[in-house]
């Protein structure tokens, strides 16, 4: 409807441009009469009616040019040449442009020699307020434009507000609901550990009931301000790297490269486990549960940073800038939200960046965090 009424105004102004540029021309022709008439006044001439109508004009630019292409006069034309002959130049200049856009009246003069008649030509131009008026609806679509863009922006951000706070509520309501079949399971391994002591597969049932319990601490957090505190980045990763190695095959070797010294950075463990955690899982599904993944954590100038190079399929060029987006996925049963969760915990609730450093097609692909230090 905005871009309806701006082209519709568009119109209506440029048929009133046009009716006042016909006015103009009118007023112009009445004008060139009357310097016609003043010019060959005699003692029965009304020169005060002439010079009423030769004053009347006070907004369209009007040059007089003899026969002989001489200034005779002008009015309303601003001027830019100081000196008295740069100023006659100028002003020649200017009637010329305006007799080019056929915008010249000539006006015949009685004269003495029938071989070479006295005429003068009246030149004129559009006035200020013409020019305005032809400017303004384009100045007023430009607006109108500028608004629907911005009514459009607002709309999807509030789409994608909305589409947020069902996301977050979602893993919220996840986290509640796993919280009461998770603490019933963390007693019941407690009892089997007081009936069966001795037996080996309890305290293995014990860390997958306490990775299940961090896994909803993890839905918990989503959508509120974490809490950072100072984290060795170092144990961080190596917790990530043992639990990887735990639950995947033989065929995928995990390594990891670490300063000796901690890396003391101010995260959310839990959160940050997770976005490492799902870079290494896309990793091995990449490499079709077959190849190799090195993580390097180090300390730089200004950030410290994480990589996880894998030697699977790689990511083409032109996908690049979309891994990161809701949706994406290279899964068959995939929702596409793995690494848009990761850049949101990063970006958002960290303050760093995470982005793919370097990725070639059939050799592998390298992701990069950056967390800044504070």
């Amino acid at each position: 409807m905005a871009i309806v009424i701006a082209v519709s105004s568009l119109i209506v102004s440029n048929l009133l441009v046009k009716d006042l540029v016909v006015q103009e021309q009118t007023n112009m022709e009445v004008w060139a009469e009357a310097m016609r008439s003043f010019n060959s006044a005699d003692e029965t001439t009304d020169v005060k009616l002439v010079l009423k109508v030769l004053e009347g004009n006070n907004n369209i630019p009007v040059i007089v040019l003899g026969s002989q292409g001489e200034v005779q006069a002008h009015r309303n034309v601003a001027l830019e040449s100081k000196s008295a002959k740069d100023s006659l130049a100028e002003l020649a200049d200017i009637a010329h442009r305006m007799a080019l856009n056929a915008r010249s009246i000539r006006v015949d003069l009685p004269g003495d020699s029938l071989s070479a008649p006295d005429y003068m030509d009246v030149c004129y131009d559009e006035s200020l307020m013409v020019r305005r008026l032809a400017y303004y609806p384009y100045v007023q679509l430009g607006v109108v434009l500028i608004f629907v863009v911005v009514a459009i922006f607002a709309l999807l951000s509030s789409k994608r507000a909305e589409q947020n706070k069902v996301w977050v509520g979602l893993s919220k309501e996840t986290a509640h609901q796993l919280g009461t079949p998770i603490s019933s399971l963390m007693a019941w391994v407690e009892v089997l550990k007081e009936n069966y002591p001795e037996d080996e597969l309890i305290p293995e049932m014990g860390q997958d009931v306490s990775r299940l319990q961090r896994i909803a601490e993890r839905f918990s957090k989503i959508g509120s301000l974490p809490e950072c505190k100072p984290e060795n980045l170092n144990e961080v990763v190596e917790h990530v790297v043992a639990y990887i190695a735990k639950r995947t095959s033989n065929k995928v070797q995990l390594s990891a490269q670490m300063p000796s010294q901690p890396l003391v950075v101010n995260i959310c463990a839990p959160l940050f486990e997770w976005v490492v955690e799902n870079l290494c899982k896309n990793a091995i599904d990449a490499m079709e549960g077959k190849g190799s993944i090195h993580l390097v954590a180090r300390e730089e100038t200004d950030v410290f940073s994480v990589e996880v190079t894998d030697t699977g399929k790689g990511i083409a060029k032109n996908r690049l800038r979309t891994v990161f987006k809701a949706g994406y996925t290279t899964k068959a049963r995939g929702w596409g939200l793995g690494l848009a969760l990761c850049k949101r915990i990063v970006e958002e609730y960290h303050h760093g960046s995470i982005f793919v450093k370097n990725s070639e097609l059939g050799r592998g692909t390298t992701f990069r965090i950056e967390l800044k230090k504070r």
